[in-house]
């Protein structure tokens, strides 16, 4: 089963570090977040990946060609050029890369990358968000309602910190606490081929006509997450995700 990741996006809000990378290039304890991502999809044995590409795309490509060399150990024999390799640490990933065009929206990113799936189900995710999806719980459940579509639904962090009180006492300050009102699409679809019908081209946005589309035709459904979730949209957001990452407590690590 393939999972498709958007990873085509300009990052406007990160420009800090997007000025120069795509979003999903964006490292996370010294990985990309889009490397988290299939971290993650792998951990349930989905390990076959179409990344569809855009805004410099070839950063992304480049990451690949070299992972190999970037996980393994090895000696060079600079008189001859032999490269003896020790300690392989590579994933068992079979990874499409895929140039979605730069001005492509993410319906259509998700059309062009359900072609290198056939009429297969597939899942699709946005490549600028971790969690601690169960992602083999997702699959049952989209199986078990038989509707085209399933979304995972998310508790957004809340954008200001939570506080507990002993009397009028501050006991516990929380910052951005997993207390959003509401639920919000947080990626992490499953999808039928005949999704693919609902998106008109490549100027679709997937979260506008098609999702309402669906929805309206009762072919959406959605797989309520509560556990953690995190976009990462801003500096603010990436730091945070490396603080967690750094401090051993990755809520997101299932690997």
């Amino acid at each position: 089963m393939k999972t498709i990741i958007l990873a085509g996006g300009r990052g406007t809000r990160l420009t800090e570090e997007t000025n120069v990378k795509p979003k999903p290039m964006v490292e996370i304890g010294g990985y990309p977040i889009l490397w988290h991502i299939m971290k993650l999809y792998s951990f349930y044995d989905i390990k076959e990946f179409v990344i569809a590409l855009g805004y410099k795309g070839g950063l992304i490509k480049g990451f690949f060609q070299n992972y190999h060399n970037y996980n393994t150990d090895f000696t060079v024999d600079l008189s001859s050029g032999n490269i003896s390799r020790h300690n392989s640490h590579n994933e068992e990933w079979n990874v499409h890369l895929v140039d979605t065009g730069v001005e492509t929206n993410t319906g259509g990113r998700i059309r062009r990358g359900m072609k290198y799936a056939g009429r297969e189900r597939v899942m699709a995710t946005y490549g600028d968000g971790v969690g601690s999806i169960n992602i083999t719980k997702l699959l049952e459940f989209h199986k078990s309602h038989g509707k085209k579509a399933t979304l995972t639904a998310v508790r957004p962090p809340s954008r200001f910190g939570g506080l507990l009180f002993d009397g009028d006492q501050v006991v516990e300050f929380t910052e951005k606490p997993q207390i959003g009102e509401g639920w919000i699409n947080g990626g992490f679809f499953v999808l039928e081929p005949e999704v693919a019908e609902y998106i008109e081209g490549d100027s679709s946005s997937f979260e506008g006509k098609p999702l309402e589309n669906l929805a309206k035709d009762g072919q959406l459904m959605a797989y309520k997450h509560e556990g953690y979730w995190q976009p990462m949209d801003t500096i603010r957001e990436k730091n945070l995700l490396q603080e967690l990452w750094e401090s051993g407590k990755a809520p997101w690590k299932v690997w």
